[in-house]
């Protein structure tokens, strides 16, 4: 039995399919080659078409399914890029582009709404801040979009978006509905006072079906689109953050997930109902939640890391790949020799209460400084704004001495790696692993071909352990310092 599973990014949507029985990746692909758009018609605003998802995602399977028996397909996973909105009338059409998660728009809404309600209701029912999640973003389209509110049926997030086009279902998931700041944890129910304070109808929140469940079956006019059985599952759906815990077996209190593509996020889980006075971190029900056993994830989420990478080469390595792009930046001491980037230009960080004071260089010298320089400095303040979060994290109760990263993004980097374990003092292990084998394994355990989490990760494979280095500890705390000061500074007057 084969098990497929999507991951649907901002960047690009990749499919893997896994041999069930032996955990090993028959094949993958990804689509486009390219990053795909994001439209910006103002700056903080970001949106992509729905429809561009499922046209990669057509792609990515016509490739993996010539490598494969896909008669032997039996179930499907989908992992997907959280906070997003995407908004359908009552045939299924859907309404206008999705406004996707590092789109800041919405800011103003759930700033308000944090002090209209009141920070003790928000974060004790909530968790979180309304903020700049999916629920400030609906509000956002009542007031300035009042006809395209009007004609709307239900709303989604992404992945509820490709369910129902691979099964014609439209429903959604707890751990989503948490991520859209939907869910009233105290209560165990959709928060119905948020609702009424937004002015939205209780009839927009699809049904909710469990994470690991049937949630419907691939319909005729979905196989022929794409080649799969018509028929089999769709047997698990969780955002990008919780899947990539989950795709690295970190499902029980303590344990910790990290990842740096586009964006970067530490993800710890906790059985404790705790919050950052602040949301400056946020809380969300995690795949495993049930109103029996608190999973609590609690997510640190950098919006500008990968990405300041990606601009860099293009704008400074263009005729280097990444692993050029690391050895050139390796040739520079630790601390970039005084230069300091601060990774902020990807919209609001919630990290930073949701200011935007955009991406800034510290420190340069143009009798000194290069392109090498230029790289070292972006890789350490990725780490270090990493750091200065998990900090926050703490008095939330996470406070990791192992993280689990899958071998990819970010991560490849050893400079990366190693100034992160060093800073942090904690052991980084690193999978054989992505969001779309994660997702593939957890359509296994939604459909019972897995009999228990244990099984399904029986054959995860560990590729590396870095230890942080102690003896270099002064050297990145003294880095960390100086970046320390200059974000200071920034924060200040943002």
């Amino acid at each position: 039995m084969y098990l497929i599973g999507y991951d649907i990014g901002s960047s690009s949507v990749k499919a893997s399919i896994l041999d069930a029985d032996t955990g090993r990746m028959l094949a993958s692909a990804f689509y486009p080659a390219e990053e795909m758009p994001m439209t910006a018609i103002k700056p903080g605003w970001a949106e992509q078409q729905p429809d561009l998802w499922w046209t990669n995602l057509q792609l990515a399977t016509a490739d993996v399914l010539k490598k494969v028996d896909r008669k032997k397909i039996g179930a499907v996973g989908i992992s997907y890029q959280m906070h997003g909105l995407v908004m359908i009338d009552n045939k299924k059409k859907v309404l206008r582009p999705s406004i996707i998660w590092c789109d800041s728009r919405a800011v103003s809404f759930g700033d308000k709404a944090f002090m209209d309600l009141g920070p003790e209701k928000c974060l004790s029912h909530l968790l979180n801040s309304p903020g700049n999640f999916t629920a400030s973003k609906l509000r956002w389209v009542k007031e300035h979009e009042p006809a395209l509110f009007d004609k709307t049926w239900k709303i989604m997030l992404p992945g509820d978006y490709i369910a129902m086009r691979l099964t014609g279902e439209v429903n959604t998931t707890v751990s989503g509905l948490s991520e859209g700041i939907f869910w009233d944890f105290r209560n165990s129910e959709v928060a119905d006072f948020l609702l009424e304070y937004y002015g939205f109808d209780r009839s927009v929140i699809p049904d909710i079906v469990p994470t690991f469940s049937i949630q419907g079956r691939v319909t005729g006019d979905a196989a022929r689109e794409l080649g799969l059985p018509e028929g089999i599952p769709v047997s698990y759906r969780a955002g990008d953050q919780p899947n990539n815990a989950f795709s690295l077996n970190v499902l029980e209190p303590g344990e910790i997930a990290a990842t740096a593509g586009t964006s970067g996020v530490v993800y710890g889980i906790s059985n404790e109902v705790k919050y950052d006075p602040f949301s400056r971190v946020n809380t969300f029900a995690h795949v495993n939640h049930t109103e029996e056993a608190n999973r609590l994830g609690v997510l640190l989420c950098i919006n500008g890391t990968g990405i300041l990478y990606s601009w860099l080469r293009k704008n400074a390595g263009r005729d280097m790949d990444y692993n050029s792009l690391n050895d050139l930046a390796a040739g520079v001491p630790a601390g970039s020799e005084g230069v300091c980037i601060m990774p902020f230009g990807n919209g609001a960080e919630r990290m930073l209460g949701n200011a935007d004071p955009g991406c800034s260089i510290h420190g340069l010298n143009f009798n000194l400084h290069d392109r090498s320089h230029l790289m070292r400095a972006g890789q350490e303040g990725i780490v270090f704004a990493f750091h200065y979060g998990m900090e926050i994290m703490k008095n939330t109760g996470i406070d990791p001495s192992v993280i689990r990263a899958g071998m990819a993004n970010m991560f490849l980097s050893k400079i990366f790696r190693d100034t992160l374990a060093s800073i942090t003092g904690a052991t980084i292990e690193l999978y054989n692993t992505d969001g779309s084998q994660g997702a593939a394994r957890g359509a296994g355990l939604g459909s019972g071909i897995y009999a228990s989490p244990a099984e399904t990760f029986r054959n995860l494979e560990k590729r590396e352990v870095i230890e942080p280095d102690l003896s270099r500890k002064d050297t990145y705390q003294e880095a960390y310092n100086k970046w320390l000061a200059y974000f200071e500074s920034i924060t200040q007057k943002s």
